[in-house]
């Protein structure tokens, strides 16, 4: 009996040892494979969801702006910093967002002592950029509202990743065409003078150019004064020169304005609409992709009925 309980108590031993080995080797390979990897930080959501539809599980991703926070205007947390810090690419918008208003991103590069062009990346390279209309020397940042951008965007974002690790590639740009190309033509069965896209904040010059509806807006770019007089007697008056039938307000500002507009012209808000952000995880416009067909299906039903 004591041979028997020795030899059942020695399987048992030699058992559970390779069950530990064997999970200590998973463990360490998954340590190891998590920490092959490349970190890459981008300074907002859309361009982390574009960084991800790219490559997938191959990069570690983090964003610096939150879903629902208005990137133009950011101040930098302690763990922003130190992912920026280890990260081995950054990519950030350019066209005068992360660099417009108290230029919190150029700060934030040198703080985590990287390079632009070597560490650092526009997204938006290769872009043509429209400009403001109340400051012409000034870029336009809304680029990513044309998916013809955002699908240079992704062409960008694939060209840097492939330098820094050759198994990263694009499988995504075919399914933002196809949005892109039926985009073209979505809004020609509404009438000329009701295709009037009313917002707050002047983000829709490249979706209005690329899908042939007028912008109209009550401030041009959200570092600016927001909701003033003025900016409230242009953008009626523009409205009363039109037969649009909705407004429309972002999720990234506050209703308040667009309020007024509403009860001075006795329009409803259609919808809210996406531009700076992307919604919550789980929610519609959650992604890049969805939140264009989301801005582009809300847009052309304010507008026609």
């Amino acid at each position: 009996m004591k041979k028997i309980f020795l030899t059942v108590a020695t399987m048992i031993l030699v058992v559970g040892g390779v069950i530990f080995f064997v999970n200590s080797r998973s463990e360490e390979s998954r340590q190891s494979g998590e920490n092959s990897k490349i970190s890459v930080v981008t300074t907002n959501s859309i361009l982390e969801d574009m960084v991800k539809n790219v490559a997938k599980d191959r990069v570690n991703l983090y964003s610096i702006v939150q879903r629902g926070v208005d990137p133009h205007e950011y101040e930098p947390r302690p763990e922003d910093i130190s992912k920026a810090t280890d990260a081995t690419i950054i990519f950030h918008n350019g066209l005068n967002l992360e660099t417009g208003g108290s230029g919190w991103f150029k700060k934030l590069v040198e703080t985590a002592h990287k390079e632009f062009e070597k560490d650092v990346f526009a997204a938006s390279e290769g872009v043509t950029p429209l400009h403001l209309t109340t400051n012409e020397a000034e870029e336009d940042p809304h680029a990513w509202l044309d998916l013809a951008n955002g699908i240079q965007y992704v062409k960008t974002i694939t060209r840097v990743l492939k330098e820094k690790d050759e198994k990263n590639a694009d499988f995504y740009i075919e399914k933002l065409q196809h949005l892109h190309e039926e985009a073209q033509s979505k809004f020609l069965d509404i009438p000329e003078k009701q295709r009037l896209l009313v917002t707050s904040e002047g983000a829709f010059k490249y979706f209005a150019k690329a899908y042939h509806v007028t912008p109209a807006y009550i401030w041009e770019i959200n570092t600016e004064a927001q909701g003033t007089p003025e900016q409230m007697k242009t953008v009626l008056a523009k409205i009363e020169a039109s037969d649009v039938k909705h407004l429309f307000v972002e999720t990234s500002v506050s209703p308040k304005s667009m309020e007024k507009v509403a009860a001075e012209t006795g329009l409803e808000i259609y919808s809210k609409i996406f531009t700076d952000s992307l919604a919550k995880k789980g929610e519609e416009g959650d992604t890049y992709y969805t939140m264009m067909k989301w801005n582009l299906d809300k847009i052309h039903d304010g507008l026609a009925y």
